[in-house]
């Protein structure tokens, strides 16, 4: 394709066609939405501005092309945002994405909740969980660049190394000391849809009455809490770990806050999870690791900042 004599309308339309897979990019390089948007959206005026450049003016793969400005735009954004992050107040979680699934409970809000989305379902439809992004912050920017375009997108050695700009063997060592970290910290269990949700609905009943001993029933015996305020709101300063703290921790809610929350299940991050509300607004989403049998893991995002995009009718 030879961009410099193609039509803006033409360049727009092969940009919109790869965005999705942008995007996904991005957001699994940067675990924000926002970071996301920006990185593609600078990809897009790159992309129309090679029209205009000589030197590119021959731009004959566009997807090729494309996933290498946005890598590499990627991996110059995360270096920046490890650093915020070492003085992010308290725990970090990756921004959610939400799609709808329906209301939980006879008191949830009946409409729907809204999704502004550009991603297609398809591109994730996985490894886009909390769990697996957290992982992913353990690697350095073009560790986690590199496993990524080949394990999760499915590239070759040398398309990867021509988008990072460094040669295959390099490339290969990348990857696999990526993969053996992962491995090592990602926890991996086959768990129906169904099931998950079922834990999810038995969770919401217990939580609700605060009873002691059904919610210490739905917890693994380490599990843990991770929540996220970001300094705007209210949130725990350390994790929480083990059935007994976990099941005390939401009884004491249920009892400082009788009859204030009501649940919505919702598709986050590409598994069943819960959008909380208090009042009729929302007011957190947490996604759950799980064995099928009991939770392993809560993360529950609770600044304000990563809840905007979750778009809910009045």
């Amino acid at each position: 394709m030879d961009t410099a004599n193609t039509p803006l309308s033409d360049r727009a339309a092969t940009f919109a066609t790869h965005r999705a897979r942008l995007f996904g990019i991005a957001y699994r390089m940067l675990g924000s939405r926002a970071e996301a948007e920006d990185v593609v959206q600078e990809a897009y005026v790159r992309w129309h501005q090679s029209g205009e450049a000589k030197e590119r003016a021959d731009i004959r793969t566009p997807e090729a092309w494309l996933v290498t400005v946005t890598t590499r735009l990627a991996i110059d954004r995360l270096r920046e945002l490890k650093a915020e992050r070492e003085s992010y107040p308290g725990a970090w979680l990756p921004e959610p994405l939400v799609a709808p699934l329906g209301a939980l409970g006879e008191d949830a809000q009946p409409e729907p909740v809204e999704t502004h989305t550009p991603e297609s379902v398809l591109e994730f439809s996985s490894d886009v969980s909390t769990a697996f992004l957290l992982v992913l912050e353990r690697l350095g920017p073009e560790e986690r660049a590199a496993f990524l375009l080949r394990e999760v997108f499915d590239m070759d050695y040398r398309e990867v190394a021509q988008m990072l700009g460094k040669s295959e063997t390099t490339c290969r060592q990348l990857v696999h000391r990526a993969k053996e970290r992962v491995r090592q910290n990602r926890p991996r269990f086959e768990v129906s849809r169904a099931a998950h949700v079922k834990l999810l609905e038995r969770f919401v009943e217990a939580a609700r009455g605060g009873n002691i001993a059904q919610l210490q029933a739905l917890f693994a015996e380490d599990a843990t809490f991770v929540g996220d305020g970001g300094g705007k709101v209210p949130a725990l300063s350390r994790v929480i770990s083990g059935a007994l703290r976990l099941a005390r921790f939401y009884h004491v809610i249920a009892r400082r806050y009788p009859g204030v929350f009501t649940y919505r299940v919702a598709e986050i991050n590409g598994m069943p999870g819960l959008l909380r509300f208090m009042n009729g607004k929302l007011e957190s989403a947490s996604t759950f690791v799980t064995d099928g049998q009991k939770i392993l893991d809560i993360y529950t995002v609770r600044n304000p900042d990563k809840l905007a995009a979750i778009a809910v009718p009045g």
